[in-house]
Parts: C-alpha cells; sequence; structure tokens
C-alpha cells in the first residue's frame, strides 16, 4: 500500500485537549460526546467500581429490549411477590416504588417506579417476573452487558445494592448510557420526568441536573455507603452537542450537584465538533491498469466528525492510502483505499475510500494497446 499526504484546507482546534485543566472531586468520573463518542476527560474511568442505582440502566436495557422484541408489552402486568416487598419495598429502608405484596403493576408504571423513583422493589419485581429469580435476571444482565460491549460489569442484583462483585467502570455506564439514548429513543424521555405518582405517594427524580441546567434530561443517581454519591447524566449543549457524563465516590449529594453541574459546562463551554470529511466526498483521482478509464474517483464511504477544544488551531494530517495502480474491474461502491485522519499524533481514524463509478476491463486489444503505451511513458 502506498501512502499519499493530503491537504485539506480546514483550520481546526487541537482534539480532545483543554486549554485549562480540570479537577474534580469524584473518585472516578468520564465526560464524552455522545455524537462522535471522544473522551473529553476521565479519572479512574476504566476500573472497575460499585455502581449502585446506576446499575439500574441495566435493569432498564433488559426492559427495553424485551419491549423491542415483542416478549412484554408496556401493559403486561407484573406480579410483586413477598420477597420483592421485604428486598425492596417500605420497610427495607431503601429506595422503593412503595409496592404492595400481590399488587399487580404494569410495566409502563415499573418503569418509571425504576427510572424516576429508582424502586428497588420495582426492580426486583421486574427480574423474579422476567426471570424466575433476581439471580437469573442478574445472570442475564452480566451476559447482555458483554454482548453490548461493557467489558467490566459483572451483576450480582437488579437494584445495585451492595455486592463485592456487583462492579462497573464508568466508562462503561457512559457506553450503556450512549446505547440506551441511541437505541431506544421512544423510552428515552422517561428519564427527564421530574415526579411519578404509585399507590398515592408521589416522588421527585433524584437527578440533580433536571432542576439545575437547562438541556439536562437524564439518566440515573446511585449511592450506597460503599460506593459514595454517584450520578451517570446526559445533557445538551446550546449548539447541539449531546454529552454523557459519569461521577461517582463523591461523599455528598451537594457534592454530587456541584460536581456533574461543574463538570457539563466545562464541557459544553470548552469543546466542539467539527466536521472534517462529509460523506461521498471526493478525494482524489487514482489511476487504473488495464481499465476502460485510466483513473477512477475515490469518495469517502462515510463523513467524520470530531470533538476539539475551543481556542487553538491546527491542521489535521490526512493520509491517503492505496495500492497503485488499481486493477480493473472495478465496481462503483467497491473499496479502494483508505482515508487516514490524525488528529493530535495518536488518535487516528480511519474511512474507507471506495469506487464512485464502474471501471470495465479492456478487451484482448485494448490489453496489447494499453501494455504497449505503458512501455514508452
Amino acid at each position: 500500500m502506498k501512502k499519499f499526504p493530503l491537504l485539506i484546507g480546514i483550520a481546526l482546534c487541537a482534539f480532545s485537549v483543554s486549554a485549562r485543566a480540570f479537577e474534580t472531586l469524584a473518585k472516578n468520573a468520564l465526560l464524552m460526546d455522545a455524537d462522535t463518542g471522544h473522551i473529553l476527560f476521565e479519572k479512574n474511568a476504566d476500573i472497575p467500581m460499585p455502581p449502585a442505582s446506576m446499575s439500574k440502566l441495566m435493569t432498564e436495557y433488559i426492559i427495553f429490549d424485551a419491549l423491542k422484541n415483542n416478549k412484554i408489552t408496556l401493559d403486561t402486568e407484573f406480579i410483586t411477590s413477598e420477597n420483592a416487598w421485604r428486598k425492596g419495598g417500605a420497610k427495607s429502608g431503601s429506595s422503593t416504588m412503595f409496592l404492595n405484596i400481590d399488587e399487580r403493576v404494569k410495566v409502563r408504571d415499573l418503569l418509571r417506579g425504576i427510572i424516576v423513583q429508582s424502586g428497588n422493589d420495582a426492580c426486583i419485581v421486574v427480574a423474579e417476573n422476567m426471570a424466575g429469580t433476581e439471580e437469573a435476571f442478574a445472570e442475564l444482565m452480566t451476559e447482555k452487558a458483554q454482548k453490548i460491549g461493557l467489558k467490566t460489569a459483572t451483576f450480582k442484583n437488579a437494584t445495585g445494592l451492595p455486592d463485592d462483585k456487583h462492579l462497573m467502570s464508568a466508562k462503561d455506564l457512559a457506553k450503556l448510557a450512549k446505547i440506551l439514548i441511541n437505541e431506544f429513543p421512544e423510552y428515552y424521555p422517561i428519564y427527564s420526568e421530574k415526579e411519578f405518582t404509585h399507590n398515592g405517594i408521589k416522588q421527585g427524580n433524584r437527578n440533580p441536573l433536571l432542576y439545575t441546567m437547562p438541556g439536562a434530561d437524564g439518566l440515573k443517581t446511585g449511592h450506597t455507603n460503599q460506593a459514595g454519591y454517584g450520578l451517570t447524566a446526559s445533557a445538551k449543549a446550546p449548539d447541539g452537542r449531546r454529552l454523557i457524563m459519569v461521577i461517582n465516590g463523591l461523599d455528598s449529594m451537594k457534592d454530587r450537584s456541584e460536581e456533574s453541574k461543574k463538570l457539563m459546562n466545562w464541557g459544553m463551554l470548552g469543546f466542539e465538533n467539527k466536521t472534517l470529511v462529509q460523506e461521498n466526498h471526493f478525494i482524489e483521482e487514482i489511476p487504473v491498469w488495464l481499465g476502460t478509464a485510466k483513473t477512477v474517483k475515490a469518495i469517502t464511504k462515510d463523513g467524520y466528525t470530531a470533538t476539539f477544544s475551543k481556542g487553538r488551531s491546527e491542521m489535521p494530517k490526512m493520509t491517503v492510502v492505496y495500492d497503485t495502480p488499481i486493477q480493473a474491474p472495478i465496481q462503483k461502491g467497491q473499496k479502494i483505499g483508505v482515508l487516514k485522519i490524525d488528529t493530535n499524533g495518536n488518535t487516528t481514524h480511519d474511512i474507507d475510500l471506495i469506487a464512485a463509478d464502474t471501471i470495465e476491463k479492456v478487451g484482448y486489444f485494448g490489453k496489447i494497446k494499453h501494455i504497449v503505451l505503458s512501455l514508452f511513458q
């Protein structure tokens, strides 16, 4: 493969490098641009940690997935067992939906009981009705998590209550949040609901950003003595960018509220997204060997947008890589090379280059003519 530098006249900012350092009291933290997937800030983000009720996001994923695959409906009713009532109900001393023994509850209400009220009883009801036992449901959670790329996630219950082996990283929580937002948009508005009433008891959403930050619309708080105070959150910046944030290990609700707002604001104000290459963008003509045309137009299969910090201008390095000449025949849409985009010296993104047109192979006499002409070039 041969490499050819490509100069594209776009002045851009330095990728994922802030003009000022950021510090947080959180033991674990991550801030990600949801649209580009670029990490803007991280602190101990790959270390498995007790996620507390933030692990309910995985419980919710199982429910959404079952709804998507028509295994249940929003009107499906689940029965509340005595076990669910004792472990997660009013007398448990934990966050609860205040379900009663033998109460039949629709999935649409259980979702709000989990998302808005963080009800442990609601989680156990879902687990027992969908998998037989909470233990079996936790195994399903772990299995599904691995399938969707959450490498550090291990679940031992459906609630996030303390267990030394119930762990996941901040990075995996951010990945899970992004999946929930992108794959289940019809249910995502539930995360922005500020209150829910069940059995005559109204409870407010614990996510502090819903009340203090315009654009905040999810996702889930968490707290146990072991984990400290945590939050997996998402918000849209004024310029339309969506950010996903995870913080954990804070000492108080006040710290959680202040640190989450501070980190989100830092990401909204300090960064911007730039489109480097459009889809189907012409890059250059590539020579063709034994074709009905001497060259073929190479265009980008996909576009590419990157996140940059504000205040510094740099030119990204772009390199076209392909074999030359390309042997005919060539089909329209066939991969014929790669555009490598180097944004900061160690972050490279590859975009496939495809043929804009079909180039047929020349016949016998055309082949002889082509070879003869090449001898005099």
